[in-house]
Protein backbone atom coordinates (compact mmCIF):
# COMPACT_ATOMS: atom_id res chain seq x y z
CA UNK A 1 0.00 0.00 0.00
CA UNK A 2 2.79 2.42 0.94
CA UNK A 3 4.41 1.87 -2.54
CA UNK A 4 1.08 2.50 -4.68
CA UNK A 5 0.88 5.85 -2.31
CA UNK A 6 4.21 6.84 -2.50
CA UNK A 7 4.31 6.67 -6.68
CA UNK A 8 1.17 8.43 -6.07
CA UNK A 9 2.52 11.09 -4.54
CA UNK A 10 5.57 11.17 -6.31
CA UNK A 11 3.83 11.35 -9.83
CA UNK A 12 1.38 14.58 -8.27
CA UNK A 13 4.43 16.52 -6.82
CA UNK A 14 6.11 16.27 -10.29
CA UNK A 15 3.15 17.24 -12.03
CA UNK A 16 2.33 20.06 -9.79
CA UNK A 17 6.10 21.42 -10.18
CA UNK A 18 6.21 21.29 -13.66
CA UNK A 19 2.67 23.24 -13.50
CA UNK A 20 4.33 25.69 -11.29
CA UNK A 21 6.96 26.68 -13.84
CA UNK A 22 4.72 28.05 -16.06
CA UNK A 23 3.36 30.32 -13.60
CA UNK A 24 3.96 34.04 -14.04
CA UNK A 25 6.30 34.44 -11.02
CA UNK A 26 7.85 37.39 -9.74
CA UNK A 27 10.03 39.16 -7.05
CA UNK A 28 8.76 42.11 -5.04
CA UNK A 29 10.56 45.43 -6.63
CA UNK A 30 13.37 46.23 -4.25
CA UNK A 31 13.25 50.08 -2.73
CA UNK A 32 16.79 50.89 -2.20
CA UNK A 33 19.00 53.82 -1.03
CA UNK A 34 20.65 55.45 2.08
CA UNK A 35 17.30 55.88 3.65
CA UNK A 36 14.88 53.61 1.98
CA UNK A 37 11.92 53.76 4.11
CA UNK A 38 11.49 57.52 2.90
CA UNK A 39 10.97 56.47 -0.75
CA UNK A 40 7.82 54.53 0.50
CA UNK A 41 5.43 57.59 0.30
CA UNK A 42 7.03 58.96 -3.15
CA UNK A 43 5.91 55.54 -4.57
CA UNK A 44 2.74 55.97 -3.07
CA UNK A 45 1.69 58.83 -4.66
CA UNK A 46 3.31 57.49 -8.03
CA UNK A 47 0.68 54.79 -7.52
CA UNK A 48 -1.82 57.19 -6.84
CA UNK A 49 -3.06 55.71 -3.59
CA UNK A 50 -4.82 57.70 -0.97
CA UNK A 51 -4.59 55.84 2.46
CA UNK A 52 -2.54 52.93 4.17
CA UNK A 53 -3.21 50.87 6.38
CA UNK A 54 -0.31 50.17 8.22
CA UNK A 55 0.05 46.95 9.64
CA UNK A 56 2.96 47.06 12.78
CA UNK A 57 3.80 45.17 15.73
CA UNK A 58 2.99 46.54 18.97
CA UNK A 59 6.34 45.73 20.27
CA UNK A 60 7.83 47.56 17.26
CA UNK A 61 5.82 50.54 17.65
CA UNK A 62 6.75 50.52 21.64
CA UNK A 63 10.50 50.49 20.37
CA UNK A 64 10.03 53.40 18.36
CA UNK A 65 11.55 51.26 14.99
CA UNK A 66 8.60 52.71 13.29
CA UNK A 67 8.47 56.48 13.67
CA UNK A 68 10.97 56.62 10.43
CA UNK A 69 8.56 55.68 8.95
CA UNK A 70 5.35 56.91 9.97
CA UNK A 71 7.08 60.31 10.08
CA UNK A 72 7.64 60.19 6.23
CA UNK A 73 4.58 59.59 5.56
CA UNK A 74 3.01 62.69 7.85
CA UNK A 75 6.00 64.90 6.12
CA UNK A 76 4.16 63.69 2.67
CA UNK A 77 0.97 64.49 3.48
CA UNK A 78 -0.01 60.52 3.12
CA UNK A 79 -2.76 59.38 5.32
CA UNK A 80 -2.40 56.54 7.11
CA UNK A 81 -4.16 53.99 9.86
CA UNK A 82 -2.32 51.52 11.96
CA UNK A 83 -3.79 48.47 13.08
CA UNK A 84 -1.76 46.65 15.67
CA UNK A 85 -3.40 43.71 16.69
CA UNK A 86 -0.19 41.02 16.03
CA UNK A 87 0.88 38.25 18.37
CA UNK A 88 3.23 35.02 16.74
CA UNK A 89 1.17 33.21 15.14
CA UNK A 90 -1.46 35.53 14.17
CA UNK A 91 -5.12 34.30 14.53
CA UNK A 92 -8.00 34.65 12.71
CA UNK A 93 -9.78 36.78 14.57
CA UNK A 94 -7.27 39.48 14.82
CA UNK A 95 -7.16 39.49 10.82
CA UNK A 96 -10.70 40.08 10.91
CA UNK A 97 -10.35 42.84 12.86
CA UNK A 98 -7.73 44.26 10.46
CA UNK A 99 -10.09 43.57 7.48
CA UNK A 100 -12.66 46.03 9.48
CA UNK A 101 -10.40 48.50 10.15
CA UNK A 102 -9.18 48.94 6.61
CA UNK A 103 -12.64 48.72 5.18
CA UNK A 104 -13.63 51.28 8.00
CA UNK A 105 -10.97 53.47 7.35
CA UNK A 106 -11.17 53.89 3.24
CA UNK A 107 -8.03 51.92 2.50
CA UNK A 108 -6.48 51.24 -0.80
CA UNK A 109 -3.18 49.98 0.46
CA UNK A 110 -1.13 48.02 3.27
CA UNK A 111 2.53 48.46 4.34
CA UNK A 112 3.51 45.43 6.99
CA UNK A 113 6.14 46.44 9.17
CA UNK A 114 7.39 43.70 11.83
CA UNK A 115 8.52 40.53 11.32
CA UNK A 116 7.19 37.30 10.17
CA UNK A 117 3.34 37.50 11.83
CA UNK A 118 2.77 41.12 10.47
CA UNK A 119 3.89 40.45 7.39
CA UNK A 120 1.44 36.84 7.14
CA UNK A 121 -1.17 39.25 8.98
CA UNK A 122 -0.83 41.84 6.08
CA UNK A 123 -0.96 39.02 3.64
CA UNK A 124 -4.03 37.59 4.77
CA UNK A 125 -5.73 41.02 5.26
CA UNK A 126 -4.89 41.50 1.87
CA UNK A 127 -6.38 38.08 0.75
CA UNK A 128 -9.90 38.80 2.49
CA UNK A 129 -10.21 42.81 0.75
CA UNK A 130 -9.53 40.64 -2.70
CA UNK A 131 -11.61 38.04 -1.88
CA UNK A 132 -14.43 39.32 0.34
CA UNK A 133 -17.02 36.49 -0.11
CA UNK A 134 -14.26 34.07 0.95
CA UNK A 135 -13.36 33.22 4.58
CA UNK A 136 -9.31 32.70 5.51
CA UNK A 137 -10.26 28.97 6.00
CA UNK A 138 -11.74 28.71 2.65
CA UNK A 139 -8.36 30.57 0.97
CA UNK A 140 -5.89 28.01 3.19
CA UNK A 141 -3.94 25.78 1.03
CA UNK A 142 -2.90 26.73 -2.70
CA UNK A 143 -3.95 29.56 -5.33
CA UNK A 144 -7.07 29.80 -3.93
CA UNK A 145 -6.77 33.31 -3.80
CA UNK A 146 -6.76 34.65 -7.67
CA UNK A 147 -7.53 37.92 -7.53
CA UNK A 148 -4.55 40.95 -6.58
CA UNK A 149 -4.67 42.36 -3.36
CA UNK A 150 -4.07 45.44 -2.48
CA UNK A 151 -0.62 46.64 -3.02
CA UNK A 152 1.49 45.88 -0.13
CA UNK A 153 4.61 47.24 0.81
CA UNK A 154 6.82 44.51 2.93
CA UNK A 155 9.21 45.69 5.66
CA UNK A 156 11.12 43.41 7.15
CA UNK A 157 12.32 43.86 10.77
CA UNK A 158 14.05 40.39 11.45
CA UNK A 159 15.93 38.57 9.09
CA UNK A 160 14.36 35.37 8.77
CA UNK A 161 10.97 34.89 7.20
CA UNK A 162 11.64 35.70 4.45
CA UNK A 163 7.64 37.21 3.91
CA UNK A 164 8.86 39.81 2.16
CA UNK A 165 9.12 38.00 -1.05
CA UNK A 166 7.12 34.30 -0.65
CA UNK A 167 3.30 33.46 -1.74
CA UNK A 168 2.57 32.31 1.69
CA UNK A 169 0.74 33.89 4.22
CA UNK A 170 0.53 31.91 7.80
CA UNK A 171 -2.26 31.43 10.20
CA UNK A 172 -3.48 30.09 13.10
CA UNK A 173 -7.69 28.97 13.79
CA UNK A 174 -7.41 30.07 17.41
CA UNK A 175 -10.68 27.78 17.58
CA UNK A 176 -9.28 24.46 16.34
CA UNK A 177 -5.33 25.76 16.75
CA UNK A 178 -4.50 24.60 13.26
CA UNK A 179 -1.67 26.53 11.97
CA UNK A 180 -1.77 26.49 8.14
CA UNK A 181 -0.62 28.51 5.31
CA UNK A 182 -2.64 30.03 2.39
CA UNK A 183 -0.15 30.34 -0.52
CA UNK A 184 -0.93 32.02 -3.84
CA UNK A 185 1.24 34.04 -5.90
CA UNK A 186 -1.00 37.31 -5.64
CA UNK A 187 0.23 37.34 -1.94
CA UNK A 188 3.45 38.52 -2.98
CA UNK A 189 4.76 41.68 -2.07
CA UNK A 190 4.33 44.40 -4.74
CA UNK A 191 7.25 46.48 -3.14
CA UNK A 192 9.87 45.27 0.00
CA UNK A 193 12.62 47.86 1.71
CA UNK A 194 15.36 46.14 3.53
CA UNK A 195 16.81 47.90 6.18
CA UNK A 196 19.34 46.54 8.34
CA UNK A 197 19.20 49.56 10.71
CA UNK A 198 15.57 48.09 11.47
CA UNK A 199 16.94 45.00 13.14
CA UNK A 200 19.50 46.31 15.18
CA UNK A 201 17.84 46.13 18.24
CA UNK A 202 16.66 42.61 18.24
CA UNK A 203 16.67 40.78 20.84
CA UNK A 204 19.31 37.97 20.83
CA UNK A 205 16.43 34.82 20.95
CA UNK A 206 15.02 36.82 17.80
CA UNK A 207 18.09 37.49 16.21
CA UNK A 208 18.98 33.35 16.67
CA UNK A 209 15.33 32.14 15.51
CA UNK A 210 14.72 34.24 12.90
CA UNK A 211 18.27 33.31 11.41
CA UNK A 212 17.72 29.95 11.99
CA UNK A 213 14.55 30.36 9.84
CA UNK A 214 16.32 31.06 6.87
CA UNK A 215 18.88 28.61 6.99
CA UNK A 216 15.89 26.13 7.29
CA UNK A 217 14.06 27.63 4.20
CA UNK A 218 17.79 27.92 2.16
CA UNK A 219 17.89 23.86 3.55
CA UNK A 220 14.79 22.63 2.91
CA UNK A 221 14.51 24.63 -0.07
CA UNK A 222 17.98 22.90 -1.74
CA UNK A 223 17.30 19.47 -0.65
CA UNK A 224 13.63 19.65 -2.39
CA UNK A 225 13.55 17.43 -5.91
CA UNK A 226 13.07 19.99 -8.60
CA UNK A 227 15.10 22.67 -7.95
CA UNK A 228 16.81 24.73 -11.42
CA UNK A 229 19.92 25.42 -11.01
CA UNK A 230 19.20 29.37 -10.39
CA UNK A 231 17.37 28.25 -7.29
CA UNK A 232 19.88 26.01 -6.01
CA UNK A 233 22.73 29.01 -6.83
CA UNK A 234 20.55 31.12 -4.81
CA UNK A 235 20.35 29.05 -1.71
CA UNK A 236 24.17 28.11 -1.51
CA UNK A 237 24.51 31.83 -1.62
CA UNK A 238 22.06 32.40 1.36
CA UNK A 239 23.33 29.30 3.51
CA UNK A 240 26.87 30.25 2.81
CA UNK A 241 25.85 34.37 4.26
CA UNK A 242 23.87 32.92 7.38
CA UNK A 243 26.85 30.38 8.52
CA UNK A 244 29.26 33.64 8.18
CA UNK A 245 27.56 35.78 9.76
CA UNK A 246 24.60 34.31 12.67
CA UNK A 247 27.07 34.51 15.42
CA UNK A 248 28.46 37.91 14.25
CA UNK A 249 25.02 39.30 15.03
CA UNK A 250 24.07 37.37 17.57
CA UNK A 251 27.12 38.14 19.46
CA UNK A 252 27.08 41.53 18.48
CA UNK A 253 23.52 43.26 17.44
CA UNK A 254 25.46 46.65 15.74
CA UNK A 255 27.15 45.08 13.48
CA UNK A 256 25.79 46.49 10.69
CA UNK A 257 27.07 44.60 7.35
CA UNK A 258 26.49 41.30 9.13
CA UNK A 259 22.58 42.39 9.57
CA UNK A 260 22.69 43.48 5.62
CA UNK A 261 24.68 40.18 5.07
CA UNK A 262 21.86 38.48 7.40
CA UNK A 263 18.90 40.38 5.63
CA UNK A 264 19.99 39.63 1.99
CA UNK A 265 20.10 35.72 2.73
CA UNK A 266 16.69 35.69 4.02
CA UNK A 267 15.72 37.40 1.17
CA UNK A 268 17.13 34.66 -1.24
CA UNK A 269 16.30 31.58 1.27
CA UNK A 270 12.10 33.46 0.68
CA UNK A 271 13.07 33.26 -3.07
CA UNK A 272 14.39 30.06 -3.14
CA UNK A 273 11.40 28.39 -0.78
CA UNK A 274 8.66 30.14 -2.59
CA UNK A 275 9.52 28.63 -6.28
CA UNK A 276 10.79 25.38 -5.38
CA UNK A 277 8.93 24.64 -1.86
CA UNK A 278 9.84 22.70 1.50
CA UNK A 279 10.16 19.48 3.12
CA UNK A 280 8.37 18.42 6.26
CA UNK A 281 9.97 20.79 9.20
CA UNK A 282 7.59 23.20 8.12
CA UNK A 283 4.70 21.48 8.24
CA UNK A 284 5.58 19.65 11.85
CA UNK A 285 6.97 23.08 12.87
CA UNK A 286 3.83 24.61 12.03
CA UNK A 287 2.34 22.02 14.18
CA UNK A 288 4.15 23.56 17.50
CA UNK A 289 3.26 26.95 16.70
CA UNK A 290 -0.94 26.00 16.18
CA UNK A 291 -0.83 23.91 19.26
CA UNK A 292 1.81 25.53 21.74
CA UNK A 293 2.51 28.87 20.62
CA UNK A 294 6.14 28.21 20.02
CA UNK A 295 7.51 30.43 18.00
CA UNK A 296 8.46 29.16 14.11
CA UNK A 297 12.43 29.77 13.91
CA UNK A 298 12.45 28.01 16.89
CA UNK A 299 10.67 25.04 16.31
CA UNK A 300 12.39 25.19 13.12
CA UNK A 301 16.06 25.22 14.37
CA UNK A 302 15.37 22.15 16.88
CA UNK A 303 13.46 19.99 13.80
CA UNK A 304 15.97 20.50 10.74
CA UNK A 305 18.74 18.43 11.92
CA UNK A 306 16.38 15.78 12.55
CA UNK A 307 14.64 15.70 9.20
CA UNK A 308 17.95 15.48 8.01
CA UNK A 309 19.21 12.42 9.31
CA UNK A 310 15.64 10.98 9.20
CA UNK A 311 16.22 12.09 5.15
CA UNK A 312 19.21 9.77 4.79
CA UNK A 313 21.34 8.92 1.64
CA UNK A 314 19.11 10.71 -0.05
CA UNK A 315 20.09 13.86 0.88
CA UNK A 316 24.05 12.83 1.59
CA UNK A 317 24.88 14.33 -2.53
CA UNK A 318 23.83 17.61 -1.44
CA UNK A 319 24.15 18.16 2.06
CA UNK A 320 28.17 16.93 1.20
CA UNK A 321 28.21 19.51 -1.24
CA UNK A 322 26.93 22.18 1.25
CA UNK A 323 29.60 21.17 3.38
CA UNK A 324 32.33 22.04 0.92
CA UNK A 325 31.38 25.17 -0.03
CA UNK A 326 30.74 26.49 3.46
CA UNK A 327 34.22 24.72 4.24
CA UNK A 328 33.43 22.61 6.97
CA UNK A 329 35.26 19.13 5.37
CA UNK A 330 38.66 17.63 4.17
CA UNK A 331 39.45 15.70 1.00
CA UNK A 332 39.91 12.40 2.80
CA UNK A 333 36.19 12.49 3.96
CA UNK A 334 33.05 10.08 2.63
CA UNK A 335 30.13 12.03 1.68
CA UNK A 336 28.13 10.49 4.52
CA UNK A 337 30.82 12.40 6.52
CA UNK A 338 30.42 15.70 4.69
CA UNK A 339 26.73 15.52 4.81
CA UNK A 340 27.13 14.60 8.98
CA UNK A 341 29.35 17.65 9.88
CA UNK A 342 27.09 19.91 7.63
CA UNK A 343 24.50 18.62 10.35
CA UNK A 344 26.86 19.08 13.18
CA UNK A 345 27.62 22.37 12.00
CA UNK A 346 23.69 23.55 12.27
CA UNK A 347 23.47 21.53 15.93
CA UNK A 348 26.57 23.35 17.00
CA UNK A 349 24.74 26.62 16.06
CA UNK A 350 21.92 25.73 17.98
CA UNK A 351 24.03 25.09 21.20
CA UNK A 352 26.20 28.33 20.75
CA UNK A 353 22.23 30.29 20.87
CA UNK A 354 20.84 28.45 23.20
CA UNK A 355 17.85 27.21 21.47
CA UNK A 356 16.15 24.18 23.43
CA UNK A 357 15.95 20.70 22.06
CA UNK A 358 12.74 19.67 23.41
CA UNK A 359 9.33 20.67 23.88
CA UNK A 360 6.67 19.85 26.04
CA UNK A 361 4.53 18.33 23.53
CA UNK A 362 1.14 16.30 24.99
CA UNK A 363 0.50 12.53 24.45
CA UNK A 364 -2.96 13.01 23.04
CA UNK A 365 -1.59 15.80 20.72
CA UNK A 366 0.38 13.53 18.56
CA UNK A 367 -1.99 11.97 16.50
CA UNK A 368 -3.17 15.54 15.83
CA UNK A 369 0.37 17.36 14.76
CA UNK A 370 1.11 13.90 12.82
CA UNK A 371 -1.80 14.25 10.58
CA UNK A 372 -1.47 18.00 10.02
CA UNK A 373 1.84 17.78 8.93
CA UNK A 374 1.62 14.57 6.99
CA UNK A 375 -1.56 16.87 5.02
CA UNK A 376 0.77 19.85 4.30
CA UNK A 377 3.80 18.20 3.28
CA UNK A 378 2.37 15.60 1.13
CA UNK A 379 0.17 18.27 -0.29
CA UNK A 380 1.96 21.26 -1.25
CA UNK A 381 5.98 19.70 -1.30
CA UNK A 382 8.74 18.14 -3.45
CA UNK A 383 11.21 16.27 0.02
CA UNK A 384 13.66 14.28 -1.29
CA UNK A 385 12.24 11.28 0.63
CA UNK A 386 8.36 10.64 1.39
CA UNK A 387 7.60 10.22 5.27
CA UNK A 388 4.66 8.39 6.32
CA UNK A 389 2.67 8.54 9.83
CA UNK A 390 5.35 6.12 11.79
CA UNK A 391 8.47 8.44 10.23
CA UNK A 392 6.47 11.77 11.68
CA UNK A 393 5.52 10.32 15.00
CA UNK A 394 9.35 9.30 15.34
CA UNK A 395 10.47 12.71 14.81
CA UNK A 396 8.15 14.24 17.16
CA UNK A 397 8.67 11.63 19.86
CA UNK A 398 12.52 12.88 19.57
CA UNK A 399 11.65 16.36 19.96
CA UNK A 400 9.22 15.89 23.48
CA UNK A 401 10.27 16.22 26.84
Amino acid sequence: MNKFREIYQRVYMFCFYKFAGLLRWREPELLEGDKPLELIPFKIKELNLNKCLVVLDPVIEQLGLSTSLTNSLIKNDIEYVVFNKIEPNPKIRDIELGVKLYQESFCDSIIAFGGGSTMDTAKAIGARIARPNKSITQMGGLLKVGKNIPTLFAIPTTAGTGSETTIAAVVTDEVTHHKYAINDLHLIPKYAVLDPTLTVGLPKSITAFTGMDALTHAVEGYISKSVPKKYRLLAEEAITKIFENIIKVYDDGSNIEARREMLEASYKAGVVFTRVGLTYVHPIAHTLGGLYNVPHGLANAVILPICLREYGKSVHDKLAHLADITNLTNDNMTKEEKANAFIEKIEELNNYMGITRKFDIKEEDIETMIKWAEKEANGAYYPPVILYEKDIEKIIREIMN
